[in-house]
């Protein structure tokens, strides 16, 4: 099966107007890999586009990759960290974690990626930990410029933290490109376009779209006239049944209910930082209705 997923724009913070272009979670897609959320933003000059003030997070993984800016990472673990393009900076949440995240002023519009990776549950209440990596694999395959930051593509390997089958690869295609790209048929897929013009196995994929290939696959055919950037991620497909709410990632209502108030409550499991935005984002109300776990595709229990 493929189909691409349309993004939906959603507002980064109460502090500016910019919008990021979320395609994953989706409707029928929740899930590729463990890959679980997908939000690209930029290119943008506007300074203050990522100023996100202390906010948690528990049970999962964030992933941040830029291609172009400079963005300062800092947490409840001590952790202050600028990260450039080409660099990786992995948080597992694990049992809790807070994080903020600022742009800052450069010769170069700000825009990246922000993903998560959903923790399986023998890992998902880990101590929280925080990884950056500079020296990334880099190469070239089938006459594609690839860097490759998270898992194995191609008999190269990334040596940064993970706790599931995933592969993630920032890739450049030149101009005229046609090839096929071999894959490993025990993952699904998503191809999202970044810049150019791209067509993925006949079907074109716009920028800011996500292109869904489901397990079995042994390759797919990338045709661009323009040349194109897009990141390639994937996985094993991700069986266990899982609830996602705000920042969080749990197995039940009862494990989100009690970390929105660990939260809010200002808990010691949640320590304070300091940084130069200020301030905390609170968590929302609780919705109306009882949350349910739901699989890959989408389904309540």
């Amino acid at each position: 099966m493929e189909q691409t997923l349309l993004p939906r724009l959603v507002r980064l913070t109460t502090r500016n107007g910019i919008q990021v272009r979320r395609t994953l979670p989706d409707r029928e897609i929740r899930t590729i890999g463990a890959w679980c959320f997908v939000d690209d933003y930029g290119p943008t000059n506007d300074e203050s586009a990522m100023s996100v003030a202390a906010h948690p997070h528990a049970g999962l993984q964030t992933v941040t990759w830029l291609f172009s800016g400079e963005v300062e990472h800092r947490d409840s673990l001590g952790s202050v960290q600028l990260i450039h393009p080409g660099e990786l900076n992995i948080m597992s949440a694990g049992r809790g974690i807070s994080h903020s995240e600022l742009s800052l002023p450069t010769h170069s519009q700000l825009h990246g990626v922000q993903l998560w990776t959903v923790l399986p549950d023998q890992y998902r209440n880990i101590e929280p930990r925080f990884d950056h990596y500079q020296d990334l694999p880099n190469f070239e395959q089938n006459g594609l410029a690839i860097r490759l930051f998270v898992g194995e593509f191609g008999g190269v390997s990334a040596q940064t933290q993970i706790y599931s089958p995933l592969v993630g690869a920032e890739m450049v295609a030149p101009e005229n490109y046609e090839n096929s790209v071999e894959l490993n048929q025990e993952f699904e897929y998503g191809i999202l376009a970044i810049s150019g013009d791209l067509v993925v196995n006949g079907s074109p994929v716009a920028p800011g779209n996500l292109h869904y290939i489901s397990a079995g696959a042994h390759n797919m055919k990338l045709t661009s006239h323009s040349g194109a950037k897009f990141l390639l991620l994937g996985g094993a497909p991700f069986t266990e049944e899982i609830i996602m709410w705000w920042n969080f990632i749990a197995r039940t209502q009862e494990e989100i209910e009690e970390l929105r108030e660990k939260w809010n409550s200002r808990s010691a499991d949640f320590p304070s930082f300091e940084d130069q935005i200020g301030g905390w984002i609170p968590a929302p109300a609780m919705p109306n209705i009882r949350l349910s776990p739901r699989g890959a595709r989408g389904h309540a229990r």
